[in-house]
């Protein structure tokens, strides 16, 4: 007895999560319940609340009586884990904290914490110049890292912890090849970081490695061929150019002077996603010497290190009025301490005043957070609390500066701020978040006007002292009309430098002659009305064609607008168009934040409303606003067309507007557009909507509706739908309400909500019915089809199918009921009937041959692959999984293109060729990585199970 009792326990999180006491493993229950083992295993020692339990368990939908449920599995963990616990005594490994529950991590150990501490002991032996025995640790460890971490472990939580550990391993096989570096062993290591590269082009620390590598073997060519393969991936995916680390090291191969790795630029510390997210600082940042002072004062420094300096989460909040230069003082302050959060940066302008009301919601901004610390889009959790819970126990731990940018009120951020210490939180507003100061023990800095030294200074920054020394009385003049606002002392300068031939005085005198000095700055007046006073002279200076674009582009709904749609907004041609954005962004009026995408400041928007709503009549606005529902309407249903040329599609009206829609010339076109336009085309959506613009709104929304699936945008797929709903009720459609409706099913489908899923395309498929759709009828029963199949319901499924089946048959439409047929045999092998599955599926082949529907017939092959491979005809399955990738391949349809990469190697492992196998799986690593998919964990397993 006393010997189980001193038995230890030992837990395994680097693959399926196991216990073991001594030699005797346990059973550690169902996936619920092995999720919260996992939560707390992974808090090490620290107490989890029983609400952040359910959150990381269930996200937003927990069963009815969670917290009853989740105490019964803490009482079958503790039985579990002390099983000779005497009655009456107290609980020594899983221990009550609170509200909720510690894992005393002194009682056991795991695979975790072992490879955790051999990796800084690598570090340790590294540092002290014993290579050899770092490499051994380093080696052995990612040997026993060999699996996807807590693999079956269901919930956000695990899901997360998941992503971490990935990125954890991956920062120790860098490491690893560095440490070989440093060894000498660069040729061997050639191979391996050419795979690491291809499987990782966005991560520059394996570039840095490699074009060491192949610069020692003598390579310089090649590895100079890295650094501008690596450039272009970085421009082309991300817009952003290689960090100064790997330029720096480019310059060196070019000079022949490549310093040893130890002298290199060092990986980050850090062993998470480390997101770089803040906007460029301003190179003629001026004053703010005070706040800047008290700002240092929030942190303490510890030998580098960002420690609040209460030990609590520190928050800054900046307010003043508009145009004060909140943003520019916040970024320019997050820029001086970046350095001290080696885990990143992360940045949203949450637009609190927008002058359209188009405010950002938190679960918009904690997506896009999720996605920046490396959660896949479709693995962001529905729902606020859930992506909350998700979002906190990512920032655990981590030391991350996060930038809050133009907040309205506190209930807008409150989410947003992370719940442990460690971490830089600068809100940026103009109204006072005294609940942030009275509930979060935020620190206020309330920003006031330049002084009048400083805006001398702002002038001379950006017009040389020279000019500014030339004409004293001048300077005085603009530094007083201005008062002290650094927008408009910008917009100011921003005249004087476009015309230098100008005298100071006379731009002072323009000033005065305007609407008077601009004191009601100082006052705190409404600021949308008294900018009208800086910005009017600046806006009578431009062209007339430029002061008509400016007020139209106000009436644009999304964050940014492109030019093309500018163009449509104007109704001129887009090469006139690009002249006048040009003049715009060269007067400050307007801010091109990225290539050919510009974006307006709050008050230079306001002022625009007003002068569009002075200058223009109604029938005006509301051609100007067709003009641009239009175009995008017609770009998405051309850009749908291509992506899915066979899918039933809905006819559109022909347009009346010169809207100047987009074509595409293949997949990659068009899905290069909608990815640079998601989140204003789900703004249109919500916009059209609004303003009446019902049958635009819905048709637009269907026209979205494959790409967002396909793409794994989920949320917005939701979204978009709820907005066409509402529109088409609107217009009593019962057609466009049927297609929202089936939108908003499957969406609940992919989130796995099964009950509403199967309400609404009950209601869809009913509408189809009755409106004798047998289209939108057949779309929808494969939708609850595939629902069914979800749930294992394989005879519901197949009864739809065959419905869907005929349907299809007796409109003509071929390719449809190829797809079908392709589907049912899909479910004929999920029910394991092979012979079956294998004839519908060469039938589907057939069909969509002879139509010519490469997609559907890519699709049918792998699903007769599928077939011959589970029959262990390995042969045959390999050549229609290899025809199906080169379909895949030539329509541009990357996800569906890995995924039977992934059987092809599953077939080529299955007959001994493991050669081939880690081939094809490579192949389906690199395009699922570049896709953010979650199924890359599973595909590097099964690499590393090949590995001898």
């Amino acid at each position: 007895m006393e010997e189980t009792e001193t038995e230890p326990l030992r837990f395994s999180l680097l693959g399926p999560l196991r216990a073991w006491r001594g030699t005797e493993e346990l059973a550690l229950g169902s996936p619920q319940q092995r999720a919260v083992l996992a939560m707390l295993l992974l808090r090490r020692g620290d107490a989890v609340a029983v609400a952040d339990l359910v959150d990381g368990i269930w996200g937003t939908q927990p069963p009815t009586g969670a917290v009853p449920v989740l105490r019964t599995y803490a009482s079958r963990l503790r039985k579990l884990l002390e099983p000779e616990r005497g009655k009456g005594e107290p609980f020594r490994i899983l221990v009550s904290a609170g509200d909720g529950y510690a894992l005393r991590d002194d009682l056991f150990s795991s695979d975790l914490a072992d490879c955790t501490r051999a990796v800084a002991r690598a570090e340790r032996h590294r540092s002290s110049g014993e290579g050899e025995l770092a490499l051994r640790l380093l080696r052995t460890s990612l040997a026993d890292w060999a699996s996807p971490a807590l693999a079956g472990v269901p919930g956000p939580f695990a899901e997360a912890a998941r992503t971490d550990l990935a990125e954890r391993r991956l920062n120790a096989l860098e490491f690893t090849l560095r440490t070989e570096l440093e060894l000498g062993r660069h040729e061997a290591v050639v191979p391996e970081l050419l795979a690491l590269r291809d499987a990782q082009p966005l991560r520059e620390t394996v570039s840095e490695l490699l074009l060491v590598a192949l610069y020692r073997c003598g390579r310089q060519a090649d590895a100079l061929e890295v650094y501008a393969r690596t450039r272009r991936t970085l421009v082309d995916e991300l817009g952003i150019e290689p960090g100064p680390s790997l330029r720096t090291l480019h310059s060196q191969v070019l000079a022949g002077a490549v310093p040893g790795v130890a002298d290199a630029p060092q990986p980050p510390e850090s062993t998470e996603v480390r997101p770089s997210q803040l906007p460029a600082d301003l190179a003629t940042f001026t004053g703010r010497r005070a706040e800047l002072d008290c700002a240092e004062a929030l942190l303490a420094d510890n030998d580098h290190a960002a420690v609040p300096a209460t030990g609590t989460s520190a928050i800054a909040v900046i307010d003043g009025m508009a145009g004060a230069g909140k943003t520019t003082l916040a970024v320019h302050w997050a820029h001086r301490v970046a350095h001290r959060f080696p885990d990143g940066q992360l940045y949203v302008n949450l637009r609190g005043y927008d002058p359209a009301g188009c405010r950002t919601d938190p679960g918009e901004a904690l997506s896009t957070f999720l996605v920046a610390l490396g959660v896949a889009p479709q693995a962001v959790p529905e729902g606020l609390d859930a992506q909350t819970a998700l979002y906190r126990s990512l920032l655990a731990e981590r030391r991350v500066l996060i930038v809050l940018d133009n907040a309205r009120d506190t209930e807008q951020i409150r989410p947003l701020l992370p719940g442990t210490s460690g971490c830089l939180t600068i809100v940026t507003s103009r109204n006072r978040l005294t609940g942030l100061v009275a509930r979060h023990g935020a620190r206020p800095f309330a920003l006031g006007l330049l002084s009048a030294a400083e805006s001398r200074e702002l002038l001379v920054r950006r017009l040389g002292g020279a000019r500014v020394d030339a004409e004293p009385d001048a300077v005085d003049a603009v530094v007083s009309l201005c008062a002290g606002l650094p927008l408009a002392l910008a917009i100011v300068a921003a005249r004087a430098a476009l015309n230098p031939c100008f005298r100071l005085a006379d731009i002072a005198e323009e000033l005065r002659a305007g609407h008077g000095s601009l004191d009601a700055f100082a006052v705190g007046h409404d600021t949308g009305t008294d900018a009208r006073a800086v910005f009017s002279w600046s806006y009578q200076a431009l062209s007339p064609e430029a002061a008509v674009l400016f007020q139209r582009l106000a009436l644009h709904p999304g964050p940014d607008i492109s030019t093309a749609a500018a163009a449509a907004l104007a109704g001129m041609p887009r090469r006139q168009v690009r002249a006048l954005l040009t003049e715009l962004s060269g007067a400050s009026l307007l801010i091109e934040h990225a290539p050919g995408r510009f974006v307006f400041h709050d008050l230079l928007r306001a002022y625009a409303q007003e002068l569009v709503a002075h200058h223009s009549g109604a029938a005006e606005r509301d051609a100007v606003l067709l003009r641009m529902t239009d175009h995008y309407l017609h770009t998405a249903h051309h850009a749908s067309a291509v992506l899915g040329p066979f899918r039933e599609t809905i006819p559109l009206a022909a347009s009346t507007t010169d809207s100047g829609p987009l074509r595409f010339n293949d997949s990659k076109q068009a899905i290069g557009w909608l990815r640079s336009e998601r989140q204003v085309l789900r703004s249109v959506v919500e916009f059209a909507t609004a303003h009446g613009r019902h049958d635009h709104a819905w048709r637009l929304a269907y026209a979205l509706d494959l790409y967002f699936d396909r793409l794994g945008y989920w949320h917005d797929l939701m979204e978009i739908n709820k907005a066409a709903l509402r529109s088409a009720q609107a217009l009593d459609d019962p057609v466009g309400q049927a297609h929202a409706l089936r939108g908003l099913g499957f969406g609940h489908t992919r989130f796995g909500h099964e009950d509403e899923a199967l309400r609404l395309l009950g209601r869809a498929l009913e509408l189809f019915r009755q409106a004798g759709d047998a289209f939108g009828e057949a779309r929808t029963r494969r939708a609850l089809a595939y629902q069914s199949n979800q749930l294992e319901r394989y005879e519901v499924s197949l009864d739809h199918y065959a419905q869907a089946g005929t349907l299809y048959h007796s409109l003509g439409h071929r390719s449809g009921e190829a797809s079908v047929r392709n589907e049912i045999g899909w479910t004929y092998i999920l029910l394991g009937d092979l012979e079956q599955a294998l004839d519908h599926c060469e039938k589907a082949v057939a069909l969509h041959q002879e139509v010519g529907d490469l997609s559907g017939e890519a699709s049918a092959q792998d699903s007769v692959g599928y077939a011959h491979h589970h029959l262990g005809a390995h042969a045959a399955a390999v050549a229609r999984f290899e025809r199906a990738v080169e379909l895949y391949r030539e329509i541009g349809s990357s996800f569906l293109e890995a995924d039977t990469l992934r059987h092809l190697g599953d077939a080529h492992r299955a007959a001994g060729d493991h050669g081939p196998a880690r081939e094809a799986w490579t192949a389906a690593l690199a395009l699922l990585e570049e896709g953010g998919h979650t199924e890359a964990d599973e595909v590097r397993q099964a690499l590393r199970e090949l590995e001898p």
